[in-house]
Formats: structure tokens, C-alpha cells, sequence
């Protein structure tokens, strides 16, 4: 997702070690079992999350609060079951997990060979497990550290929009594969009532009609809920603030000060579409963001060595990646209705 920059007075060489890649793949491993998980889990996948009962006393909600911990082993424990003895949730788990993981790979591998290309010192892409339902889809994502200091504001960009470029191509086939085999249920089957509805980013609703499909009574499956968080992921990483990797651009195309107050009206926006999304569809999710946001505000961005403008060629990439970004980017996400 995005970098940490920090300053080194050692060069650190770029050739990772055998024990690094032991810790590479052993998270990138962890990572696919739990999203395999996570992608058979509501919303995602068919097994249900939702609970039954409704607490309304004190009493009652306090053994609702107390019980929170079983239920949720009990739900892992059917999760892993149901993995491990059902093929057709096998075979959507897994699909899930690897269509997730491939995007997220490209993402990162797109700023890890950017930054072979400049020889910057940076790890490998290091994937973040989270146990299911806890962490979005089953993992926080991924990012490379950036070990040494930029050379130019060329290498700034190129290192930045690499990854959301490789991660939103990843995505289109994904997403294609997903749109191609979706089913259709009638309106009484849909569940909405009480449930979490995805909203479509424009990249999906074009998808969607060059190839004649109607998004309304469509079934999500492993595919296009892999492409959709791949969506959000890159949309969000291309928010113009601090080091995300829309920070990283703004800075190198404009410089210091409209990466500063890029910064800003980016956090003011997104908490004013996380109060109108908590309102209107009940989902705090903007809030986290917000948050994020608040806080990549206050990261001061490293000068490179080499302040040289970008020129007309990657000033025409900038256009394309905001492009990007319009097409991944949906104001509400998330609806819970």
C-alpha cells in the first residue's frame, strides 16, 4: 500500500537473504489461509455472520458481550471446516484468497521493481494477516519498506504510481471473470433487509455494460468480491495525502505546498462523506478513513536529492492515474441497510 521512507547512513544491500524470504512467504501463506477464510465468510462468501438473537436488557446484552469470544471461535472453527470437507466452498475460498492475493502482489511488485530500477533500497512485500471478520477481507493488505533515500522526484513518482497501475491491471481480469459468471436472482431472493450491500465503482458498472450485464439482481462471487476490494484498495492509495501513493505523486508532479493542502482538503472531504455515509446508510466506514487521513496529513513527506520537474511524459501518466482513481473510487462503499 504505501511506503515508509526513512534515512539510512549504512546502504543496505538489495538482495534479500534466505531467512527473509522465509518470512516473506510464511506471511504471504498466513495471509492466503486467512482470506480464504474471511472469503467464505458473509459478506464475502454464503456462511452466515450475522447473529439471531437481538438483546435488548442490560443483562441480556452482557451475556451477548460475554458469549462474543465462543461465537466467534465457533464460527472460524465451521468456517475451516466447511473449507476443509465441502469443495465447492474449498474451491470459492481459495479463489477468493488467490484472486485477492494476486492483486495485492502486483500492487506491491509494481513499487518493488520501480524501486530495482532506481537501485532504492526496499523489502520485499510484506503481506498483513488479520483473523476473519476482525480484518477487512481477511488481511490489512500489504507494503514494501523503503530502506534509503529518493534520488529524484522521477523516482518519487515512478516508485508511487507503479503499484496502483500493476495492482488496477491485475484487477481487470479479475473482475471480468467474476462479471462473466455472475447469477441472477429475483428481487424477493436478494437479501438486503438487515444486511451490507456493496456499492459499484464506475470501473465495474463499465464492465459491467460493455458486456450487458444488469448489476441489479446480480450475485456477487469470489471473483468480483476480489476485484471490489482490489477497488478500494487502489482508490484509497490514490488519495492525494501524505505517503499514500496519491501522496507520492502530488508531491513529485506539484511539489511541497499542493501536496500539503491536497492533504488537508482530502481529510476534510472524507469526513464529510463519512458523516453523510454514516446518516444515510448507517456505515461508519468513512470514519476510518477519515482517520487515516488525519493522520498521513501530519506525515511530512522526504525532499529527494534531485527537485528536477517530472516532465510532459509523466505529467500525461498522472492524468492516467487520476483516471484510475476516479474509476476505483465510490464516496459510500459500504451500505448497511
Amino acid at each position: 500500500m504505501d511506503e515508509n521512507f526513512s534515512h539510512f547512513s549504512e546502504p543496505r544491500s538489495m538482495t534479500p537473504r534466505f531467512r527473509t524470504w522465509l518470512l516473506h512467504i510464511g506471511l504471504l501463506i498466513i495471509t492466503f489461509i486467512t482470506a480464504a477464510i474471511a472469503g467464505i465468510l458473509y459478506p464475502f462468501g454464503a456462511i452466515d455472520t450475522l447473529p439471531t438473537d437481538d438483546p435488548r436488557t442490560f443483562s441480556e446484552i452482557v451475556d451477548f458481550i460475554i458469549s462474543l469470544p465462543s461465537r466467534y471461535g465457533h464460527l472460524i472453527y465451521t468456517a475451516i471446516h466447511s473449507l476443509l470437507t465441502d469443495s465447492t466452498t474449498f474451491s470459492y475460498g481459495v479463489s477468493f484468497s488467490a484472486s485477492l492475493l494476486f492483486i495485492l502482489l502486483c500492487h506491491e511488485m509494481g513499487h518493488y521493481i520501480a524501486c530495482r530500477i532506481y537501485k532504492v533500497d526496499a523489502t520485499l512485500p510484506f503481506f498483513i494477516p488479520t483473523p476473519p471478520m476482525i480484518g477487512p477481507a481477511g488481511t490489512f493488505g500489504a507494503f514494501i519498506k523503503i530502506t534509503s533515500p529518493m534520488p529524484s522526484r522521477k523516482a518519487i513518482f515512478d516508485i508511487g504510481v507503479a503499484g496502483p497501475i500493476a495492482g488496477f491491471i491485475a484487477l481487470i481480469p479479475v473482475s471480468i471473470i467474476g462479471l462473466l459468471t455472475m447469477q441472477t436472482l429475483p428481487p424477493e431472493r436478494l437479501r438486503y433487509a438487515g444486511g451490507i450491500m456493496f456499492s459499484d465503482p464506475l470501473f465495474t458498472q463499465i464492465i459491467a455494460y460493455i458486456f450487458g450485464i444488469d448489476l441489479t439482481y446480480a450475485v456477487g462471487n469470489a471473483f468480483t468480491s476480489a476485484a471490489w476490494v482490489g477497488l478500494l484498495v487502489t482508490a484509497l492509495n490514490l488519495i492525494p495525502s501524505g505517503q499514500l501513493d496519491g501522496g507520492h505523486a502530488i508531491f513529485a508532479v506539484f511539489g511541497v505546498k499542493v501536496h500539503r493542502w491536497t492533504g488537508r482538503i482530502a481529510f476534510v472531504v472524507m469526513a464529510l462523506l463519512s458523516i453523510l455515509g454514516a446518516y444515510y446508510f448507517n456505515s461508519p466506514s468513512g470514519f476510518l478513513i477519515a482517520v487515516l487521513l488525519g493522520i498521513m496529513m501530519r506525515v511530512k513527506h522526504p525532499e529527494p536529492w534531485d527537485t528536477s520537474p517530472i516532465g510532459t511524459e509523466r505529467t500525461i501518466v498522472a492524468v492516467l492515474t487520476l483516471l484510475i482513481f476516479v474509476l476505483s473510487f465510490t464516496p459510500f462503499p459500504i451500505k448497511i441497510l
